[in-house]
């Protein structure tokens, strides 16, 4: 198979490399949230504080993102994103099985640290790729289908982790889930054909590996004059941060409240974001598709709504005596969030240039994680200790509340902000000069 070859519009194989790269997406998040699951256990055994379950579980894999994560995304931009993917899966597979050797908190830390090496080339090309193989029409829901790897990630990590853990311990979970993503990355590697960049936008089509790429600062310049593009990356960082904070924190914090085993709280975590989390991903990119096509505005506003109606739900979750109550009005507010990835995504893909979008994915992401991981989870940490003497148990569930009010109030006001940016007219908005032109800030 000619792997530089340019796929033919539409058919089935368009969404066997969709599949392909929401299960990479998959074991991306798996491999970062498995540590949830396992947080009770590792503190016990090295006897940590919060704040240093927070660096472990979020800060540590950020480090080399934020570093790497914009040098990725510019040779998505202008090398073979197939292969980057498949290299970048069988890195952070290795090192995720390799946390299960750690002596204690720095050389857990290291190997938490390599696991941001190996994802910070994953999610650009990824999406790249994507973009490139659905039209702009479709592509909210392909990007809804792509999104459905960040609930199946924490469904693999929290079911299948708690229930390892429970039979063979902290450090086997690890390498047990670590592992399989290698067999992915070399299935990927000799499958997925790259496709030719830009294929739909007639002017801008480029050959596979093609190099007519801007130099950074004037990529960096023309994305900053992007008004869609940099206000849809804030409003889904702030969106993200609570998603992130629930995602590492809320095992932990039905371990401490309620009688249950770290088995029974992954199978239970598990069910409840497949249940709410893939419908919620799907149907949320159609519905943000079927109302864009009477006015694009409606995908901003729409992700403004949705978020906004998630705050009742996650903070009264927090505060209730029940375990059923609880799990109830997080699916609840799960859905909506995580409804409005879709639109988030492909907003950020279809207003930039294509020798743009790894770039643009990289800054994304790397907002995301800057805010979601690398500081949210230790500074939830750092407060849930400074208010254990007065709360007990309760201040890391108090934490998180705080974390949930101000980020979903901040993300809801910045979507609809966006939506004040977006043109009218249907058709994808390029980057650079005519885009800054169109969307002055």
């Amino acid at each position: 198979m000619n792997m530089n070859s340019g796929p033919a519009s539409g058919g089935v194989y368009r969404y066997y490399v969709l599949i392909m790269l929401m299960l990479t997406f998959m074991f991306n998040i798996a491999d970062r949230l498995v540590m949830s699951i396992l947080i009770e256990d590792i503190k016990a055994e090295f006897v940590l504080s919060d704040t240093q379950i927070g660096l472990l579980a979020g800060t540590a894999f950020t480090v080399f993102y934020l570093l790497l994560g914009v040098p990725a995304g510019r040779l998505a931009d202008r090398t073979n994103r197939k292969n980057m993917v498949a290299i970048s899966l069988a890195l952070w597979s290795l090192m995720s099985a390799v946390c299960g050797a750690a002596l204690g908190f720095w050389t857990l830390l290291l190997a938490r640290l390599g696991v941001g090496v190996g994802e910070a080339g994953g999610g650009p090309p990824s999406v790249s790729i994507i973009t490139d193989y659905f039209a702009p029409h479709e592509l909210s829901r392909a990007m809804g289908i792509f999104a459905v790897g960040a609930v199946l990630g924490p469904v693999l990590g929290y079911a299948a982790g708690g229930l390892i853990a429970e039979a063979y311990g902290w450090r086997w979970t690890f390498v047990i889930l670590g592992l399989p993503g290698i067999a992915l990355a070399i299935l990927l590697y000799f499958t997925v054909v790259e496709p030719a960049r830009g294929r739909f936008f007639a002017r801008q089509a480029q050959p596979a590996g093609a190099e007519k790429q801007q130099p950074f600062l004037i990529t960096m310049r023309s994305l900053w004059m992007n008004s869609v593009f940099v206000r849809v990356v804030l409003a889904n960082s702030f969106t993200n941060i609570p998603s992130f904070a629930f995602a590492i924190w809320l095992a932990p914090t039905l371990i401490r409240n309620f009688d249950v085993t770290q088995g029974e709280v992954g199978v239970y975590l598990g069910a409840v974001l497949f249940a709410g989390g893939v419908p919620g991903m799907v149907l949320g990119g159609y519905l943000a598709d079927f109302l864009a096509k009477k006015n694009p505005r409606w995908r901003p506003w729409y992700c403004a709504l949705a978020v906004m109606m998630v705050l009742p739900f996650w903070t009264f979750c927090l505060l209730s005596s029940s375990l059923e109550m609880t799990l109830a009005l997080y699916i609840c507010g799960y859905v909506l969030l995580v409804s409005t990835q879709g639109a988030a995504i492909s907003m950020v893909q279809s207003a930039v240039l294509p020798t743009e979008r790894g770039t643009a994915s990289s800054i994304s992401s790397l907002s995301i994680n800057l805010l979601g991981y690398g500081i949210g989870p230790a500074l939830i940490g750092l407060m849930s200790d400074n208010w254990a003497d007065a709360y007990g148990s309760l201040s890391l569930n108090y934490a998180v509340i705080a974390t949930v009010v101000v980020s979903l109030s901040m993300a809801s006001f910045l979507f609809w902000w966006t939506g004040k940016a977006v043109n009218q007219e249907p058709a994808p908005v390029g980057a650079g000069t005519k885009a800054a032109a169109r969307h002055p800030r």
